[in-house]
C-alpha cells in the first residue's frame, strides 16, 4: 500500500509539472491582439451624461480648430511663424481628439469598447507625441513677444522657427517610438482588459507576461526628458515674463492678462495629467470612473480652449474671422 501511494504521489507530481510546463509554453507563445477598455462603467444615466458632454466637447473642438486652421492656411498674411505655430497646435489637438474620443463615445453609447493592439499603439503615439511640448511652445512664444518684442521677428524667423519646433518634436518622436516599439514587442498572455478609457502605456504593459523592467525604465526616462524638461522651460519663461511685466509697469497689463489665461489652461491641464498619472501608478482612493473622467479631461480641455486663447484673442486672426462672418464665407486673401 505504501509503494502504491508513493507511485500515485509521483504520478500526480509529474502531471502537475507537465501541466505547468505546458502552461508556460502556451503563455510564451500566445499573445492577445484584441483588448477591452474598461475605464467606463456605471449606471446608464451616468454614461449618457458623459456621452453628451464628451460629444459636445468633441464637436466644439472640431469646429473651432478646423475654422482656425482654415483661416490661417487660407490667408497668406497669416503665414508667419507665430500663426503657423498656432495652426500646428490645432492640428495636434485635433489628432488626439480624432484618434481617442470617438472610441470613448462608442463605448459609452453602444458599449463598443474593443480595440486592437495596433489601434492601441496608434492611440499611445498621438496621446504622448506632443503633450507638454504644446505648453512649452505657448510659453516660449509669449516670452519672445513680451520680453524681446524688438527681436521677436529675428527669434521667430524661418530658421529659428524650425529649430524651435523640430528639435522638441524630434526628441518626442524618438522617445515615443522607442516606448511604443517595446510595448508592441511584448506578449500579452494575461488579461486583455485595460483599466483605462484609452490606451495608456503603463495600463497596457502591466498586462504583459514576463519582465517589463525595461519598459518602466524607458517610460520614466521619457517622463523626465520630455514633460519634466518642458515644465522647467515653461516655468523659466513665465518667471522672466512676470519679471519683465512688473518692471515695465502698467503698459504691459494687457500682456500680463493674456499670460494669466495661458497659465490657467496649463495649470488645469497639468493637474489632470498628474492626477491621472499618479492614480494609475500607485494606491489611490479614486474609483475607476473618476480616473477615467480625469484622464479624458486632459485630452479634451486643450482642444476646446486653445482655439479661443490663440485664435479669438489674437487680433489678426479675429479680424479675418469677423470679415468672413460678415461676408458669409472665408475667402483666401493674397
Amino acid at each position: 500500500i505504501s509503494v502504491f501511494h508513493q507511485g500515485s504521489f509521483y504520478r500526480e507530481r509529474e502531471k502537475k509539472t507537465l501541466f505547468l510546463s505546458l502552461s508556460r509554453f502556451c503563455s510564451r507563445n500566445f499573445s492577445h491582439t484584441d483588448f477591452v477598455l474598461i475605464g467606463f462603467s456605471g449606471p446608464r444615466e451616468w454614461r449618457q451624461l458623459l456621452f453628451t458632454t464628451f460629444l459636445f466637447m468633441l464637436l466644439l473642438s472640431l469646429a473651432a480648430n478646423l475654422i482656425l486652421m482654415f483661416t490661417i492656411i487660407s490667408h497668406k498674411t497669416l503665414h508667419s511663424p507665430m500663426y503657423l505655430l498656432i495652426c500646428a497646435m490645432s492640428f495636434v489637438d485635433l489628432s488626439v481628439m480624432i484618434f481617442c474620443v470617438p472610441n470613448m463615445l462608442f463605448s459609452l453609447l453602444l458599449n463598443w469598447n474593443h480595440i486592437s493592439l495596433l489601434g492601441c499603439l496608434v492611440q499611445m503615439f498621438f496621446v504622448h507625441i506632443a503633450g507638454s511640448t504644446i505648453f512649452m511652445w505657448m510659453a516660449l512664444d509669449r516670452y519672445f513677444a513680451i520680453c524681446a518684442p524688438l527681436r521677436y521677428n529675428e527669434h521667430m524667423s524661418c530658421s529659428a522657427f524650425l529649430k524651435f519646433v523640430l528639435v522638441p518634436v524630434l526628441r518626442n518622436v524618438i522617445f515615443v517610438l522607442a516606448v511604443i516599439s517595446l510595448a508592441g514587442s511584448l506578449s500579452y498572455c494575461q488579461s486583455n482588459e485595460i483599466d483605462h478609457c484609452f490606451c495608456e502605456h503603463m495600463a497596457l504593459v502591466t498586462l504583459a507576461c514576463g519582465s517589463i523592467r525595461i519598459n518602466n525604465i524607458l517610460g520614466l526616462a521619457g517622463t523626465f526628458c520630455v514633460p519634466a524638461v518642458d515644465f522647467l522651460l515653461v516655468t523659466a519663461s513665465y518667471i522672466k515674463i512676470f519679471v519683465s511685466v512688473f518692471r515695465s509697469g502698467k503698459s504691459s497689463q494687457k500682456a500680463l492678462s493674456t499670460c494669466i489665461t495661458h497659465i490657467m489652461v496649463i495649470t488645469v491641464s497639468l493637474i489632470f495629467v498628474l492626477t491621472s498619472y499618479l492614480s494609475y501608478r500607485g494606491s489611490s482612493n479614486f474609483s475607476s470612473n473618476i480616473r477615467a473622467v480625469i484622464s479624458t479631461m486632459y485630452l479634451l480641455i486643450p482642444g476646446c480652449f486653445n482655439p479661443v486663447i490663440y485664435g479669438i484673442r489674437t487680433k489678426e486672426i479675429r479680424l479675418h474671422m469677423m470679415k468672413a462672418l460678415k461676408c458669409g464665407k472665408i475667402t483666401p486673401s493674397h
